[in-house]
């Protein structure tokens, strides 16, 4: 097992917060002036920085600032951006090739990724992978192979639910504003059911899946629906952890008819939870398993994977891309994955030791503090209206610019907006990650 500090990544990054600028400094406004004549408004920048260099738990600026990250890319680079492993084996394999499309001439990366997902997502059962390039890439294929298996069409999906900016994608995701609106008509054959969400519903995770169950057969046809299609821990809808019991019901119930549960670990995937995934901590095997962003260590892959009867039903052909499995990305992942069954696992629950400690902390002197949640380093806390209980984004909003302004990266989310979501690199040491909740915890006080 590597000790943090041998992890750390990138050029030779003092771990320490520091800010030579206000945020932005003169170099990132001149960077965001040329921005808006170069990019598309559509194209948001969350904290208007621009990086010049990342290891640890450290992002440093082009003026100089080094913040403490918070987010990790959006749980992308959890192994540490730069990790010496990774940059090691993507290097070697820019020197050999680049590119030969999979589909046209393979080559061994692809096929040891796949050997390797195969090994490591849950079940015992024999299973096959296909490589991608983006999560709702991966999601649409998922969709494509459960339909291909079962010769049905119609996908459920949940509240708060987010698989991605695609057109079905977009279908099956539950929130309009930012993701949806005036995209649409969407794809059809998407149905919505109600998820367990405990600090709001109050209920057992079997009462939740009975209402959801209840629902989803009033919806549609048993015998139409090809897929269920879930977030063991929901992301961007707001880090919701079903009530225990909730997933495995609707996985026996999707069992008992024939209907492919398909679990989207693209935000909980490779140790982000404390476990290699967040399907483990509900005692879940889906059926098919869809993963992105950490598995390569911040170069674009994405898999689906699953019981082999399953993914063998496409025809030949029928599952691929250009760029999908690119042998750097794959260099990338193999090495990724290394790093994970390395201790990164068990650093993530000590991460989310750390992290529940400090919100729990500040949830019993803040009545502002509705909710803490999560598993590992995928840790959130909801903020409300003490009096009413009813979200509260505008808090939430002021306490994330706070927090930004001080050098600390943390992301919202939330179908209310009312969310702040923790993914620490695991590669951030204890004492940076402290100062990063020191940080949050007084932007929300001040809030």
């Amino acid at each position: 097992m590597h000790a943090i500090d041998d992890v750390v990544g990138g050029p030779a990054l003092a771990q320490v917060r520091e800010l030579r600028t206000p945020i932005p400094g003169p170099r990132s406004t001149e960077m965001l002036a040329r921005k808006r004549e170069a990019v598309a408004d559509g194209v948001g920048i969350t904290l208007p920085v621009f990086v010049d260099a990342a290891g640890g738990g450290i992002v440093r600026d082009i003026d100089g600032n080094s913040l403490i990250d918070l987010g990790s890319g959006i749980a992308v680079t959890s192994v540490g951006n730069a990790h010496p492993g990774v940059v090691a084996a993507s290097a070697e394999q820019l020197g050999r090739f680049t590119h030969t499309a999979f589909t046209i001439t393979g080559y061994e990366g692809y096929v040891a990724v796949c050997e390797a997902l195969n090994r490591i997502t849950p079940g015992d059962h024999a299973k096959r992978s296909a490589l991608f390039n983006s999560g709702a890439e991966a999601v649409e294929n998922a969709i494509k192979i459960a339909r291909a298996a079962t010769g049905r069409s119609t996908v459920v999906a949940f509240d708060h639910a987010y698989h991605g900016r695609t057109n079905l994608t977009m279908a099956l995701t539950a929130k309009s504003m930012p993701y949806k609106r005036g995209f649409g008509p969407f794809a059809g054959d998407v149905h919505r059911a109600p998820m367990s969400y405990p600090f709001r519903d109050g209920r057992t995770g079997e009462e939740a899946a009975r209402i959801a169950i209840e629902r989803i057969e009033r919806q549609v046809e048993l015998d139409e629906i090809a897929a269920v299609i879930i977030e063991p821990i929901q992301g961007e809808g707001g880090f919701v952890v079903p009530a225990d019991g909730f997933l495995p019901a609707l996985a026996d119930w999707a069992a008992s008819h024939g209907i492919v549960f398909i679990a989207d670990e693209i935000q909980t995937g490779f140790a982000r939870t404390g476990e290699m995934f967040a399907s483990t901590h509900s005692g879940l095997v889906p059926d098919l398993i869809v993963t992105a962003k950490g598995i390569a260590g911040g170069l674009p892959l994405s898999a689906v994977t699953g019981r082999a009867e399953l993914m063998n039903a496409a025809h030949a052909g029928g599952l691929g891309g250009t760029y999908g499995g690119n042998p750097v990305a794959c260099a990338a992942a193999l090495a990724s994955i290394a790093a994970f069954e390395d201790g990164l696992v068990e650093r993530a629950r000590a991460i989310g030791d750390i992290i529940r400690e400090r919100l729990e902390a500040l949830r019993t002197t803040d009545p502002r503090v509705g909710d803490v949640r999560g598993h590992g380093a995928m840790m959130a806390l909801e903020l409300v209206d003490p009096g009413t209980g009813r979200p509260d984004a505008a808090l939430t909003a002021r306490a994330a610019a706070a927090a930004h302004a001080a050098g600390v990266i943390v992301l919202t989310c939330g179908t209310d907006g009312n969310v702040i979501r923790l993914l620490p690199p695991l590669s951030i040491g204890d004492d940076l990650l402290r100062e990063g909740l020191d940080v949050l915890s007084d932007a929300i006080a001040r809030g």
